[in-house]
């Protein structure tokens, strides 16, 4: 059922729409070099052959998974050939080009800016990652989508009707619900839904009747698209990350569940819930931590499958609490403000006196504990003196931290407050 012209394409609609960048190149006949990118079953052979088809040029098939380096240069002798002696251009398709590293893919540089060939290269995997930066300059990246269910359900009518490539002859009864199951389940690529049909129809033979269960035992598993260690990896966690940022339980237990379902380490996961603990919620929940790193040791106990509920039960306290990054950007400006400032020195009063020497020459001389003073808080600086009143952590108007910022204040008015003793005397160094 592979489409033999661009009428019977289904989908990618924003490349192949009249006026749209592909469908021009075709119109002029002039196809350039381009990288396709895309799921499986989205149709970048296709595509990549219907192009080929209607610019009347030569079309190669090559696979980075089963040739290498020796194939491309018989390719491109042959391409030269056949252009010097006939004037006919050569479009060279690269099946999953990420495969090849940088320097076989370099390879096809000096070819494609002589116009030896045009490179139509395919990839599941995200180019700017896998596909070296020269390259990317010469072949435009075209982004095409997984299809659409009423898409899907496009190709598997036809399929149902065609008897010459199809299964017409076989005169399969199909329902709606079935079809409409097919088309969802396979997650916009044709060819898994096409194969799915083709099962359905053998397990109720010729004349058969393909009802929703017959659909569903002819799809046995659906598996769940994830790459570890790849692009969708990380949109998954960011997906998940940002949920539990946006307070949403709901959202954050989705994309977990994705990630648990696609195989992914949930210890992996349970870093990631202890960062979002820290990060995104800090103080304005402390136990927020807690929760997180506990599920982490819960599942460590546990394993799987039912550490996974400890997992979920973070996710959902985590989207639920209270959110600050007050303590994060607190962080962050005190390292920088101490990498600015490596060589200030301590005050003399807080600093550490265990010689005669060091007390001779002052050190700890003034200093106030704390715990004695009314109200705990004795009025003395803590910081160098080229930093007094410089202020990392201001606290937020959300959960715990409405308390802290309270309790700041009072403190800061303390130490404000009245004179203060030996070298930690200052106005200058309130909050």
């Amino acid at each position: 059922m592979r489409p033999r012209t661009l009428a019977e394409f289904r989908g990618q609609e924003h490349l192949l729409a009249p006026g749209k960048a592909i469908r021009a190149m075709i119109k002029a006949g002039r196809p350039g070099s381009m990288i396709l990118w895309g799921p499986p079953g989205s149709g970048k052979t296709t595509l990549a052959r219907l192009i080929a088809a209607e610019s009347a040029t030569t079309f190669v098939a090559f696979s980075a998974v089963t040739e290498g380096i020796a194939r491309v240069r018989e390719i491109m002798a042959e391409a030269d050939e056949r252009l010097r002696t006939t004037g006919r251009r050569t479009i060279l398709f690269c099946d999953e080009i990420h495969r090849f590293n940088k320097a076989q893919q370099d390879a096809f540089l000096p070819h494609v800016e002589r116009g030896t060939v045009i490179l139509i290269g395919a990839t599941t995997e995200n180019p700017s990652f896998e596909v070296v930066r020269p390259l990317l300059s010469r072949a435009p990246v075209y982004v095409l989508n997984a299809l659409a269910p009423s898409e899907v359900r496009s190709i598997l009518g036809e399929a149902l009707a065609d008897a010459e490539r199809g299964l017409a002859t076989d005169a399969l009864t199909v329902d709606p619900d079935a079809l409409d199951f097919i088309a969802v389940a396979s997650d916009g690529d044709a060819r898994r839904a096409l194969g799915v049909l083709e099962a359905a129809g053998a397990l109720v033979g010729k004349s058969g009747h393909v009802t929703l269960p017959v659909a569903r035992e002819a799809l046995q598993h659906r598996f769940a698209t994830y790459d570890k260690g790849g692009e969708e990896q990380y949109n998954l966690i960011s997906a998940l990350h940002k949920a539990v940022r946006g307070s949403d339980p709901d959202g954050a237990l989705y994309w977990l569940a994705r990630m648990i379902d696609g195989g992914e380490d949930p210890l992996y996961i349970a870093r990631r819930l202890v960062r979002m603990a820290v990060e995104d919620i800090g103080l304005a929940d402390p136990a927020a931590l807690q929760m997180a790193v506990s599920a982490k040791e819960a599942f460590h106990f546990l394993g799987a499958p039912e550490g996974e509920l400890a997992l979920a039960e973070a996710a959902i306290y985590l989207a639920s609490a209270p959110k600050s990054n007050r303590a994060y950007e607190a962080w962050g400006a005190a390292l920088a403000k101490a990498r600015e400032t490596p060589g200030a020195a301590v005050p003399l009063h807080i600093r550490n006196a265990p010689t005669d020497l060091m007390k001779d020459l002052g050190y700890g001389r003034g200093y106030r504990y704390d715990p004695a003073e009314e109200g705990g808080v004795a009025r003395q600086e803590y910081m160098p003196d080229e930093l007094r009143g410089s202020v990392f952590y201001r606290p937020g108007s959300s959960g715990a931290e409405t308390a802290i910022a309270e309790r700041l204040a009072a403190w800061n008015a303390r130490r404000r407050g009245g004179g203060a003793s030996g070298s930690g005397e200052s106005e200058a160094g309130s909050r």
